[in-house]
């Protein structure tokens, strides 16, 4: 992608991120040319995995493969990790594991944002970077005596979400 189309997908990206992400990189490209594009080979599961997750959604292992299963026929739950294991590496993939919560994998990797989580129903909802600009937070002065070159904060928020703080 152009710098003008990488600009414009994180200006959109982070408008929107408020309501819903209705553009994404997979607008733009076909899946199978994101994976090629990203050095892997691609193969009919990797498409299917990457196809079963939607912008907005962090989806557990067991989703991606009901999912995968629905659109191509059988596939082994190993198989599924193995390509999610891929997808991730080549960063097509972001996984995430919230405490408590099983590994949740979701195609939003093109910037450095973070989670909110509800405590009592588990909805996750995206949440643009803190503060400024990659790694979003200021560490401690420890980070710099220990001499850590940091590049990405992970933050997670935990409280209810409005229709569990009702109940």
């Amino acid at each position: 992608l152009g710098l003008l189309t990488t600009s414009y997908l994180m200006f959109r990206w982070s408008f929107l991120d408020s309501f819903q992400i209705t553009t994404t990189v997979s607008d733009m490209t076909s899946t199978s040319e994101r994976i090629a594009g990203s050095g892997l080979r691609v193969t009919r599961q990797r498409v299917a995995v990457l196809d079963a997750i939607s912008a907005g959604e962090h989806v557990d292992v067991d989703s991606v493969a009901g999912r995968v299963r629905s659109a191509i026929g059988s596939v082994s739950h190993q198989a599924v990790y193995d390509v999610l294991a891929a997808l991730t590496g080549a960063g097509l993939l972001r996984r995430l594991e919230p405490a408590g919560r099983p590994a949740l994998f979701e195609i939003r990797v093109a910037d450095n944002h973070h989670h909110l989580v509800c405590r009592s129903c588990g909805e996750i909802v995206d949440i643009d970077c803190a503060v400024g600009s990659a790694p979003c937070l200021e560490p401690s002065p420890f980070a710099a005596q220990r001499d850590f070159t940091i590049d990405e904060a992970e933050v997670t928020w935990w409280g209810l979400c409005s229709t569990c703080s009702a109940q």
